[in-house]
């Protein structure tokens, strides 16, 4: 049966094309456990089909996809993991006038011009009814982080940290993109923007993207879109880290190519946050404040409406009344949700507000 009770999902990878795989395999020495031996066996096996679709649709279609233009600037919502970027997202893609990257596009990026028809019915048992780490809804056809995509392509990032969760972090340096070398850089963007058309040729509507490793990516993305807009969702922070810890473990264990230690995991989170909004207090400057816009969780959750009115005007979006019934029909949909709840020790808290104190102040979240 369909239904938000099904757990149970395919690893990630198995959207890799074979390159992409084998270069994770051999980045992290073939270091597959051998409780996991099967799941490698299985996608090897499958990023070979992935190539070949590949092949035909590049084939069949690039011509068309490769002069497609991104006449709309797009639309990037920026936040560290677990602040609220996710249902920021799903409220901004009830606008009609909007696109948005899916699950199946961003997992089955290689091939999902030709293949989504026919392979996200005939495979619709794939994928879980929610999410592991919040219970959000998930399926083929809601939106995703494009981040994701960028792993199946081939493209190094964080993220690959959850296939071999016991290695240190992979390619940390790609969360901001600002110390990878020029040429390695460009290799990015091209594959990036490619990914933007192939969504775009299918939805030639304004994109919202999502992917919380944009939060330090505000320079790159302005050289590949100068008149992008912004809107950026901050948390407390008291919330923000344990969940985090959490939704990496919860990654870990059902992605991970290896039995997860957790050594460390915490610093990771530290570090991180740290390190991406450094990057993100200096490309906010680069921004017109025309087109940039901040808000936090627990506004948009008390008074979503108001919140979203108030970003539609900021952003010169204009068409808020048309997308309001919208609005108020999904909030009475989920009116119900309740976030997931966690315990900090004192030794967290304290460290907490010594190395994000910065974030804590900004955001007005001294009191917590």
């Amino acid at each position: 049966m369909k239904g938000h009770g099904r757990q149970w999902a395919p690893r990630f990878w198995e959207g890799c094309n074979l390159p992409a795989w084998f270069k994770l395999l051999a980045r992290n020495h073939f270091a597959v456990q051998p409780p996991y031996w099967y799941i490698a066996a299985v996608i090897s096996c499958v990023s070979g089909g992935h190539s070949v679709l590949r092949l035909l649709e590049q084939a069949f279609l690039r011509h068309k996809f490769r002069r497609t233009k991104i006449d709309q600037p797009p639309l990037f919502i920026l936040g560290h993991w677990r602040s609220g970027t996710t249902l920021l997202h799903e409220l901004l893609i009830l606008d009609e006038r909007h696109s948005f990257p899916t699950t199946y596009e961003c997992l089955e990026p290689n091939h999902f011009l030709i293949s989504e028809k026919v392979l996200s019915k005939l495979f619709w048992f794939l994928m879980p009814g929610s999410r592991p780490m919040d219970n959000m809804a998930a399926g083929w056809h809601r939106p995703q982080e494009d981040e994701f995509a960028m792993c199946m392509l081939g493209a190094p990032s964080p993220y690959l940290t959850i296939a071999f969760p016991n290695h240190p972090p992979a390619f940390p340096e790609y969360l901001d993109l600002e110390q990878v070398p020029a040429q390695a850089r460009e290799k990015w963007k091209r594959l990036f923007f490619g990914l933007l058309q192939r969504i775009t040729y299918r939805n030639p509507k304004r994109l919202v993207l999502k992917s919380p490793p944009h939060t330090a990516r505000i320079p790159i993305l302005l050289e590949m879109f100068p008149d992008s807009k912004f809107v950026h969702i901050a948390r407390n922070p008291f919330v923000i880290f344990p969940s985090t810890v959490h939704t990496w473990k919860s990654l870990y264990r059902k992605h991970g190519l290896q039995t997860p230690t957790f050594a460390g995991l915490d610093e990771y989170v530290f570090s991180t946050f740290e390190r991406m909004y450094d990057r993100y207090e200096a490309g906010r400057k680069l921004v017109a404040p025309s087109r940039f816009h901040e808000l936090r969780y627990e506004d948009l959750v008390e008074n979503p409406l108001a919140e979203m009115e108030r970003l539609y005007k900021q952003l010169d979006l204009s068409g808020f009344d048309r997308v309001k019934p919208r609005l108020v029909e999904y909030l009475e949909r989920n009116k119900g949700y309740e976030t997931n709840k966690y315990d900090l020790s004192p030794e967290q808290k304290a460290e907490i507000t010594r190395r994000w104190s910065g974030y804590i102040q900004r955001y007005g979240y001294g009191r917590e």
